[in-house]
């Protein structure tokens, strides 16, 4: 393989990497939007994901499809509880109560995962769930998951822009996310929005948590740990609040990781990554597409 196929094939892995992070940035990004709440729970939502998706498929023996929408689902009704049990009564609390809360969903999803009747604390070894033949273009070979990966994490971008700008409840969503109480005198139900709006981040995670296992085959308990904290430096580096945002910063942290792992560098992708995050809150803390938020008082 020359330079040139080697430079595309690690642009391609990096945007592969990068989409995932993008949708898990986007769920993050929107809750934070609306109740300005940095749900660290959410990492966490998409390794439920993947055992759902594990479980349907190798244990009831259905085909991969219904693992994806078992995955989707369950993420997205588990994203909606999760917030009426844990968040909704913190609601008018400090926000360093919702962020020690959400820190501790987190570790519960985990352990709780982890328990001999539930799941173990070993990895599954996930099934195929994508298949397709690689492209080639001569000596270059692309692989057929990534293609779907950045294919499916754009057209989610899209359908989410379109969403928030367009419908009814994306109107509402921005409303709460600009003024709460002013919104809510206009009759819009705040609680209807802020859960539409986790079920609709917990769904991303879904989808991301099919696309990660496309990648890296495998559900663990603390998979979405690690993976969750890169989806954070994303949507900060993007600019927390902002989609489109979410979408750079995503792929921009997968190709500054593909470009490290090239130069033999990949004990550090993740100390780089976390670098990033130290440099953009010291340069540019609202991000590259972030807008400055008034605080009330």
């Amino acid at each position: 393989m020359n330079v040139f196929s080697t430079i595309i094939s690690q642009i391609f892995n990096g945007l592969q990497s990068g989409s995932v992070y993008a949708l898990v940035a986007l769920g993050y990004s929107m809750v934070y939007g609306i109740i300005m709440l940095l749900n660290f729970a959410h990492g966490d939502i998409i390794m439920v994901g993947a055992y759902l998706a594990w479980i349907v498929m190798t244990r009831f023996g259905l085909p991969p499809a219904i693992g994806i929408i078992a995955a989707i689902l369950g993420c997205t009704l588990l994203g909606v509880a999760i917030e009426k049990v844990a968040y909704a009564p913190l609601r008018k609390a400090p926000r360093l109560s919702l962020l020690i809360t959400a820190i501790g969903i987190s570790f519960f999803l985990e352990n709780f995962v982890q328990l001999p009747f539930i799941m173990g604390s070993e990895s599954k070894s996930m099934p195929t769930i994508i298949n397709g033949s690689n492209i080639r273009f001569g000596s270059m070979e692309i692989s057929f998951v990534a293609i779907v990966t950045i294919v499916v994490s754009v057209i989610a971008m899209v359908l989410l822009s379109l969403l928030v700008q367009k419908t009814k409840m994306g109107k509402a969503m921005r409303a709460v996310s600009e003024d709460m109480g002013a919104a809510q005198l206009m009759g819009i139900s705040v609680s209807k929005t802020i859960s539409f709006t986790f079920a609709i981040g917990s769904a991303l995670a879904g989808i991301g948590a099919v696309l990660y296992s496309c990648a890296y085959p495998q559900a663990s308990p603390i998979m979405g740990s690690m993976l969750g904290l890169k989806a954070f430096v994303a949507a900060v580096l993007g600019g927390i609040g902002s989609i489109p945002g979410a979408m750079i910063g995503g792929f921009a942290i997968g190709l500054l990781e593909a470009l490290v792992s090239a130069v033999g560098l990949s004990v550090w992708k993740d100390g780089i990554v976390f670098a990033i995050l130290i440099i953009v809150l010291l340069v540019k803390p609202m991000g590259i597409m972030g807008r400055k938020m008034n605080e009330k008082v």
